[in-house]
């Protein structure tokens, strides 16, 4: 009985905190249900699933319902039985699912949104891992790694890095090369949903991993305390086809901003409009800012560079890229700080005191 108080209370409190925020829809048609036929509606909360609303199908297989749209983003489902469609709300969204009675959550269409298309396609293709080779897992997994740093503060990423197939699960934060893709959503929810229900798990997850794969002396930060570390080269085409290289600009006796970053996450403008403030407020006394962009979809990558002051380059090798490997990076944005001597001489940990940060050495 005391376990659901609980779990009524928790439900009352998921709904309360939505009340304020609009409405979402979810509707769609099950082939072969009729009006005898009931599913629910199912949200995620701390490893549990709160029961949202019940859901009942007209004669034509029909349902619709509207529930109060939730303050952060939210993983939902769709159940009946034991079979269950996954999909995120992010506000007010209108989610329309498609399916049938004898292969209710094995063949089903999500339309609506770009990320509940993004979630659809990420669990397809997680049926067919059920008994894949580890190299068929490995190279979906590089593409995984696109859809992340694509979007490292999305819903979407968050799913994707707690997904299990089977018992076992995608990516597992003991392991190195999974603790960077997990490293790397903590580090954009951190950075950009700081009040996000979600941000001290992904950062607890990080850091306490990463005692033990990678040691670092302090677990305040997500990032890798790197300072002092000398001027590796790098050397890529900007959105015009120059080619920039980072040792020749910082060879300049200017203050070199270096940032590696991804502009399809959907809060990188609120990031470029930081280091734009900064920009405009150095450049003069010698600020320059290289940035490298890791985004897998280049049309998007140039339309956003072409309207940005400073240097920008796109590394086409991705999550693959040797450069990532040279500055120790895993997670999006970083920031180094390179001084007049053309010397790394901090790595920047806090953006709240990036603009201390550059004046330092300006």
């Amino acid at each position: 009985m005391k376990k659901y108080n609980v779990y009524i209370l928790a439900l009352v409190a998921v709904v309360m905190a939505a009340c304020d925020n609009g409405v979402f829809k979810v509707s769609g048609k099950i082939e072969g249900a009729n009006d005898t036929t009931k599913m629910v509606v199912e949200v995620a909360d701390n490893g549990w699933w709160l029961i949202v609303d019940s859901v009942k199908c007209n004669k034509n297989g029909e349902f619709s319902m509207t529930q109060p749209a939730p303050q952060y983003a939210d993983v939902y489902r769709l159940r009946y039985n034991n079979k269950s469609i996954y999909f995120p709300i992010d506000s007010v969204d209108n989610v329309v699912i498609t399916s049938n009675m004898a292969k209710f959550a094995t063949d089903y269409t999500i339309t609506g949104t770009a990320l509940a298309e993004d979630m659809m396609n990420v669990d397809r293709r997680a049926m067919q891992m059920h008994s894949a080779s580890v190299d068929e897992l490995k190279a979906w997994k590089a593409e995984l790694a696109n859809v992340i740093l694509a979007n490292p503060s999305s819903i979407v990423a968050y799913y994707i890095i707690n997904k299990y197939i089977g018992d076992t699960p995608l990516y597992n934060p003991q392991d190195k090369d999974d603790l960077k893709m997990i490293s790397a959503v903590a580090n954009a929810y951190n950075v950009f949903k700081p009040s996000d229900p979600r941000t001290e798990y992904l950062v607890n997850l990080a850091v306490s991993n990463r005692r033990r794969v990678n040691p670092v002396k302090s677990d305040s930060v997500v990032s890798v305390v790197a300072t002092e570390i000398p001027l590796l080269d790098i050397s890529l085409q900007d959105e015009n086809g120059k080619v920039q290289q980072l040792s020749e600009i910082a060879s300049q006796g200017k203050v070199v901003l270096l940032n590696f970053t991804v502009y399809g996450d959907e809060l990188s403008p609120a990031f470029n409009k930081v280091l734009s403030d900064e920009y405009k407020k150095y450049n003069k006394r010698g600020l320059e800012i290289y940035q490298i962009a890791y985004d897998y979809d280049e049309f998007q990558w140039r339309q956003a560079a072409k309207n940005l002051p400073w240097i920008t380059v796109l590394d086409s090798d991705g999550i693959q890229s040797k450069n990532l490997t040279m500055y120790n990076v895993y997670s999006f944005p970083e920031i180094f700080i390179i001084n007049r001597k053309g010397e790394i001489v901090e790595r920047v940990v806090d953006i709240g005191q990036l603009s201390k940060i550059i004046a330092k050495y300006m």
